[in-house]
């Protein structure tokens, strides 16, 4: 798919009070990486992709570029109702998108009186050409999850025969609460019967991360969806995994979901699962997303038939990797050790590798990720956005960059020349 980039300059747009989004061209559409603003080159833009969503950021002034000299500079009122207040404006992209900068703003009161942002990913966005434009990439062609693929009568129909069919399955009904009420793509696709399937499989997790989407403090910004609250058993996941395996084109199943905690702590019964499911097909992709924690665990399901993992990492760095997995009883090593692991059984490792502009592409990650790539040599690196406030991420991890950051497309490029046999994208592959 080749992207369509603006043939003018965006402008830069806003909310007003009334949560109305408007532009205003006496500004140009800024982006943000690590504090800094920058004006993104027309290389850096595409459509706002179908499925995305526009979000009002409260408490935030927008930041734009000045036409004449190309200085930033903050719209502190709506220019079309002097006295206005105003707010910053970010796109939430639909998946196989990565941003190149996120949302420019700046906060209107103290730092600590500005409520933190909900936990999606918040890429810069301007008007041009009748069209919203975003700074971002296009990550991966699979469209597995786009919005067009969707057709909300079939899912409905679809979703209501497989739940009242599997009335006893309880992981079928979490999966229809995933799909119906939280429009879980992956979740959708089951039902569907293509693709990648979920198998959550974990109501608890051994670490805290401070961007956890299934479960966040009291009196921190809510969690996006609820944690499955059972741990089903080896036979309600082969009831699962195995039509699905044995019928979906490319077909894909995958423990480690967005609504479960850590999948490691039930290896136990996903090993029992893998090897119910094995016995009776060989077709498919089995797949685990996890933290990587408990590398014994690890090589137990590599021995039982797991065909691929995928390990997420917001920093190469080890003190930025613990501040933001805030862990119990794991560090990085172990996750390096479980992509040794799978490496040496001849099995695919990815990288689920969180990308926030600023960070990502700051030298020090960059090193520190390229000295990861060098000694455990993964397969693919997956380029998913950082679904959390920005300004509060730095502050977790401490993030203090020395030097500007290396830009995002600089910063792939890079990768792809160190690394010519490494793959990207946003999506687990499907295998055999």
């Amino acid at each position: 798919m080749s992207a369509r980039h603006p043939s003018t300059r965006p402008s830069l747009v806003f909310a007003n009070q009334e949560g109305e989004i408007l532009d205003y061209a006496g500004l140009q559409m800024a982006g943000a990486a690590a504090g800094r603003y920058y004006q993104p080159d027309p290389e850096d833009l595409i459509e706002l992709p179908a499925g995305s969503e526009i979000f009002t950021l409260p408490g935030r002034l927008p930041v734009g570029i000045e036409p004449m000299g190309g200085d930033a500079a903050m719209l502190v009122d709506n220019p079309y109702q002097p006295g206005e207040a105003v707010q910053a404006v970010a796109a939430f992209m639909a998946p196989a998108h990565t941003a190149l900068y996120s949302a420019a703003f700046t906060k209107r009161e103290l730092p600590d009186e500005v409520p933190l942002l909900p936990l999606f990913a918040y890429a810069a966005v301007g008007w041009a050409e009748g069209k919203f434009w975003v700074a971002a990439l296009r990550s991966d062609e699979d469209v597995r999850q786009d919005a067009d693929q969707f057709n909300l009568t079939t899912l409905k129909r679809r979703t209501r025969k497989q739940l009242k069919r599997l009335s006893e399955n309880r992981l079928v009904q979490h999966l229809g609460t995933c799909c119906m009420i939280y429009g879980c793509p992956a979740a959708r696709n089951y039902f569907l019967g293509r693709w990648e399937a979920p198998l959550p499989c974990s109501p608890v997790c051994n670490a805290a991360c401070a961007g956890c989407i299934s479960l966040q403090p009291s009196g921190s910004c809510p969690s996006t969806q609820d944690r499955i609250t059972f741990i089903p058993t080896p036979q309600e996941i082969a009831e699962v995994a195995v039509p699905h395996l044995l019928k979906a084109d490319r077909a894909i199943v995958s423990f480690g979901q967005g609504c479960e905690g850590e999948p490691l702590l039930q290896a136990p019964v996903m090993e029992q699962a893998i090897r119910l499911i094995r016995r009776q097909t060989s077709r498919g992709t089995i797949n685990l997303n996890t933290n990587g924690s408990l590398p014994a665990a690890v090589e137990r399901l590599a021995g039982a038939g797991l065909d691929s993992i995928r390990l997420s990492l917001n920093s190469a760095q080890p003190e930025h990797h613990y501040r933001y997995y805030q862990p119990k009883g794991f560090t990085l090593i172990d996750l390096c050790t479980s992509l040794d692991i799978m490496k040496d059984a001849g099995r695919h490792v990815s990288l689920n590798y969180f990308i926030l502009p600023g960070c990502t592409d700051d030298a020090q990650e960059f090193d520190a990720l390229s000295r990861l790539i060098d000694r455990h040599r993964p397969d693919l690196i997956q380029l998913r956005n950082l679904n959390m406030d920005p300004d509060h991420y730095r502050q977790v991890i401490g993030h203090s960059p020395v030097v500007p950051p290396m830009g995002m497309r600089n910063w792939l490029q890079a990768l792809r020349t160190r690394f010519p046999w490494l793959r990207f994208g946003y999506y687990n592959p499907a295998l055999r």
